[in-house]
């Protein structure tokens, strides 16, 4: 039996065959079900297998989508076509199925396709120097953000939903694995829980060897892996980084497979199970990725109280694309969480070292060579988040940099080895990283008109309206169907606009010169003593914020002093109504900077699992977990329970049929519900704590449980409520920023007249 099936029950099953499984928004359910059955008997019917119907098939759809753009219509009929098309997408959004998806994004396209075509045909005459430089600059950011949009529903589409493959029942037949924990500057404290989880993999003890790979070379971690059992490994110099680290253990080690975690990444005890049997089915398979799970909170969901409310940044990417990319043999390496194979990897050199996300330039050599790889969307580790919003933007810049010169030096569109899917793949994600300059570009366009009269699109109000909505409300509805659990509506637009000023220059410095740009660690681990608002981070959308501020004080002077223009109100307020949202996606990257406490030196993490509190007297009582770190638990109690201050305790934590206590004592109670915090423990107790919390198999399964997903009017709500309060937020810490100055130097006049 399987370490899930026996720890979650009805987890995850072994099941034998890639995308077998679905996701609830794709299961057939009361009065849809006739249609996604039907759906899925037309999808899977054996004609789309056929190369030459499938080329027949998509030059007929090109010819016909060509057709549908391009056909020309007053604005009454247009008007008509768009409500139809409208219509039939919201009622498809509530049938269930992929082809229902798959409609949805046909109608998108198509309401794209026809606002790009009339965008670049009819509204790009212009007359004056300052109408043809932001035009120029506002039509280039949408044509860049179109394709960005039509790749992300080629990458997204078809998630393939692959499930694990059981090993073999003879433990003998499985392959021997190396466990890499790479390292340079973090404190033991941080890196000893994952070395605990690594020890306690359900994983037969000689086909396993674990190796912290110390770039450190720190006394106190070769005393602590000596001690619990696990190889120090150190090299005599730090040349490139992580990659180089790795590329030193692999000479040192022989395992037919080896496994990396970054040091904060706790595995599960059954990551080794869940992901090995890929390989011994595909002899092909060079590199199997699992999700980066985070349970403590980024800065993002920390500053604006969204901590398992909306999904954070990352569950996008590692909950739809990454899945998307499996469809297209396109997983990417992410330099955490991962099996790969050795022998192939060798074959590429190891790992990419030429830049600075040598993880991804890794996975394109791979692919380069014919090889395979795999994603499992199954939480089987989990870390923490980066703690500051400057951390945050640090290893965004990295990202950034890094995409950009694999695209520079490696290109997937040019050379041999990729298929048509993969170099798609390839290419969205590092124009991704592109956004900067286009994002900024939307966040000033409309001042451009308001400041300086630019008519940067040449078209009346009207009709930008009538083809500018369609084209949106599209997007945004169907992305919502597709990315509904993993991203909600219009946060994409927060995130980009806090890292659009940050990423821009070096994007375009690793454009130019590719070698520029090192590697920089994240740090992972500390704390913020005090609540501040980071005025240095937040200066670049401070001054958009205070721009598009201003500019929506003079188009409202604006309306009012042309009253009699009908065509200039129009204007006016359209591009009013573009600034007001601007100012509401700056005022939530402005409550992003605003960085609150964090003085816990471990995270609490929320799990409910059965758990037993015996006292001194010998009295035993069963209750259960409602969160736990590293020095202590939350016990859940009932309400009739009165437990005084201080008590000594212990408390016993289960995992399957094994026991484990741990001494400790009461440190809060309140009615139903007590803390304990831990008495040291022995490095015994402190690796049976991880093998009962962290390492669970089913630890992270169920994270996002009860979480809404995406409804786009919601989302906007949110992100206007979230807007509003960040804009006041900030005028409250100018205010409070002032009355501090101003104290401080009726202080020093003070201390300077006590001297005179």
């Amino acid at each position: 039996m399987s370490t899930v099936s026996r720890e979650a029950g009805a987890g995850h099953s072994a099941a034998p065959d890639a995308g077998s499984t679905a996701s609830a928004s794709e299961r057939p359910s009361g009065g849809h079900s006739r249609f996604a059955r039907w759906s899925k008997r037309f999808i899977d019917a054996g004609v789309w297998g056929s190369w030459p119907v499938a080329a027949l098939l998509f030059v007929f759809a090109i010819a016909a989508l060509y057709l549908v753009f391009t056909v020309p219509m007053s604005l009454t009929q247009q008007l008509i076509f768009a409500t139809c098309c409208f219509v039939c997408a919201l009622l498809f959004r509530r049938a269930d199925g992929r082809f229902a998806t798959l409609v949805m994004i046909m109608l998108s396209v198509i309401a794209s396709g026809r606002y790009m075509y009339w965008r670049l045909t009819e509204t790009t005459y212009w007359e004056r120097p300052v109408d043809l430089i932001w035009g120029v600059l506002l039509v280039s950011a949408e044509v860049y953000s179109t394709i960005v949009l039509l790749l992300g529903y080629f990458q997204t589409a078809w998630p393939l939903k692959r499930s694990p493959v059981a090993l073999p029942a003879d433990r003998s037949a499985w392959p021997t694995v190396d466990v890499f924990i790479p390292t340079y500057n973090e404190p033991l404290s941080v890196v000893k829980p994952t070395i605990y989880a690594a020890i306690a993999l359900d994983y037969p003890k000689d086909k396993l060897s674990i190796h912290v790979l110390d770039d450190g070379r720190r006394p106190e971690f070769k005393a602590f892996c000596e001690e619990v059992g696990v190889a120090w490994t150190i090299r005599s110099h730090n040349r490139h980084a992580k990659a180089g680290n790795i590329n030193e253990a692999l000479k040192i080690t022989t395992g037919e497979y080896f496994a990396i975690f970054d040091c904060d990444h706790i595995p599960t005890r059954s990551f080794l199970q869940i992901g090995l049997g890929w390989f011994l089915r595909d002899k092909k398979l060079s590199m199997l990725q699992t999700p980066h799970h985070f349970f403590s909170a980024d800065p993002f969901e920390k500053n604006l109280g969204t901590f398992r409310k909306v999904p954070n940044e990352g569950e996008l990417f590692y909950g739809l694309v990454q899945d998307g990319n499996d469809l297209w043999n396109a997983t990417f390496f992410c330099g955490s969480c991962a099996l790969l194979r050795r022998s192939m990897v060798e074959e590429v050199g190891g790992i990419a070292v030429e830049t600075v996300t040598e993880d991804a330039h890794t996975a394109l050599k791979l692919h380069r060579l014919g090889y395979t790889t795999a994603y499992l969307a199954i939480p089987q580790a989990a870390g923490l988040a980066t703690e500051s919003l400057g951390g945050h933007i640090g290893q965004r810049i990295r990202w950034a940099r890094g995409m950009t010169q694999i695209f520079r030096i490696d290109n997937p569109l040019t050379g041999r080895g990729l298929s048509f899917g993969q170099r798609l793949c390839y290419l969205n994600a590092m124009m991704h990283f592109f956004y900067g300059i286009p994002r900024l570009i939307f966040l000033t366009a409309p001042l451009s008109f308001l400041f300086f009269g630019a008519h940067v699109i040449q078209a009346a109000a009207s009709m930008i309206a009538i083809y500018a909505l369609p084209h949106m409300m599209h997007a945004s509805i169907t992305n919502s169907r597709m990315q509904r659990q993993f991203r909600h509506s219009f946060w994409a637009e927060v995130y980009e606009s806090v890292l659009a000023s940050y990423i821009t220059a070096p994007t375009l410095l690793a454009l130019i010169n590719p070698k520029l740009g090192k590697f920089n660690v994240t740090a992972k681990g500390g704390k913020i003593e005090e609540q501040y608002f980071d005025w240095a981070i937040s200066r670049p959308y401070l001054i958009l914020l205070m721009l598009n501020l201003i500019g929506f004080l003079v188009g409202i002077v604006h309306i009012a002093m042309n009253m009699q223009s009908q065509s200039e109100v129009q204007t006016t307020v359209l591009n009013l109504a573009w600034t007001g949202y601007n100012m509401l996606i700056l005022g939530a990257s402005v409550a992003a900077a605003r960085e609150q406490r964090q003085v816990r030196g471990a995270h609490r993490v929320a799990m409910t699992v059965p758990a037993a509190l015996r006292f001194s007297t010998g009295r035993t009582l069963a209750c259960e977990t409602i969160d736990y770190a590293e020095g202590g638990v939350g016990l859940r109690l009932p309400a009739s329970i009165d437990i005084p201050m201080h008590e000594k305790v212990s408390v016993s934590l289960f995992r399957g049929n094994e026991e484990f206590v741990f001494p400790a004592s009461v440190t809060f109670t309140s009615p139903g519900r007590v803390g304990l915090q831990f008495a040291p423990l022995s490095r015994e107790q402190e690796l049976d704590f991880v093998q009962s919390t962290f390492a669970r198999a089913d630890a992270w399964t169920n994270w996002a449980e009860g979480r809404q997903t995406d409804a786009p009017l919601r989302g906007l709500m949110h992100v206007m409520r979230v807007g509003c309060a960040g804009i006041t937020g900030l005028f409250e810490h100018i205010y409070s920023d002032f009355q501090k100055a101003r104290r401080m130097r009726r202080l020093s006049a003070g201390e300077a007249k006590d001297q005179n």
